[in-house]
């Protein structure tokens, strides 16, 4: 029997479509036993053991033609973002271990020029005592840690919306990331102007206890709780801060920077 050729052609993608989810479920499968099991068991050695074979799945997943075109909903435990433009993919997680330290796990892949090679930048970090600086860059070996949840195409930059938690303090982060002419990454850019100085990085630290938000609010806009202080059931008042919870403070855009807003209504940040 002659097999006509659309037939066969359909068949073909079929079978190809086929394979891809499989492998596809198969890595989102193997992803949530392995932070499950990281989960249930108190063993740093072992959490250690199993956090380096999800890294090496990561980053068969990174290398793959699939890292632009492929979201996973279902693994709860991977951050994954992708910018607007489509050109930058950003992957992350954590590790927390006994004694409360908190380990980041960042895959920045870089879309390339048609025909090329993507690139992968592999970053490690913890959430430290100090928070990161604002008054300066920091290069890929620098690297503060942070789990990213929203990436924004800003000229040639990106700005990055970011969460550093630990046991006592937390931080909402918002930085810049940008890439110098050897096409290695940078963090931190002057275009964060509040009252009189010039930010690289904006960074939000409060009380774990406390929720405080911050999103882009628009695609010139972002958005954040005000903080205040608040003292302790006690009376007594150690520094923490925490949401306001009327009222936002933000950053909008216009040529080239973004200037701080004091006192956005919640009911309508746009205005």
């Amino acid at each position: 029997m002659k097999v006509r050729p659309h037939i066969f052609f359909f068949t073909l993608a079929l079978l190809i479509t086929v394979n891809i989810s499989g492998q596809q479920d198969d890595f989102q499968i193997r992803l949530n036993d392995l932070y499950g099991r990281i989960l249930f068991t108190s063993d740093d050695e072992e959490k250690i053991r199993l956090n380096d074979s999800i890294r090496m799945l990561v980053h068969e997943f990174a290398s793959s033609e699939l890292v632009f075109v492929k979201n996973y909903p279902g693994i709860r435990f991977l951050g994954q973002v992708t910018s607007q433009d489509n050109r930058i993919r950003i992957l992350t997680w954590n590790l927390m271990l006994r004694d409360a330290t908190n380990k980041y796990f960042c895959y920045i892949i870089r879309k390339a020029q048609r025909g090329g090679t993507n690139t992968i930048y592999v970053l490690e970090g913890s959430h430290l005592k100090e928070a990161a600086q604002t008054d300066r860059i920091y290069n890929a070996g620098e690297w503060y840690g942070a789990l990213y949840y929203a990436v924004l195409p800003s000229r040639k930059d990106y700005i990055l919306l970011g969460y550093d938690f630990g046991d006592r303090y937390s931080r909402k982060i918002i930085d810049v990331l940008q890439f110098d002419q050897d096409g290695k990454i940078l963090f931190g850019k002057d275009i964060l102007f509040r009252d009189a100085n010039v930010k690289y990085r904006e960074v939000l630290e409060y009380s774990s206890e406390s929720v405080v938000s911050l999103r882009f609010g628009s695609r010139k806009l972002i958005v954040f709780d005000q903080l205040a202080s608040f003292s302790q059931g006690d009376g007594s008042d150690d520094g923490s801060m925490g949401a306001e919870g009327i009222l936002f403070d933000g950053y909008e855009y216009k040529k080239g920077k973004w200037l701080f807003k004091s006192g956005i209504e919640a009911r309508n940040p746009g205005k």
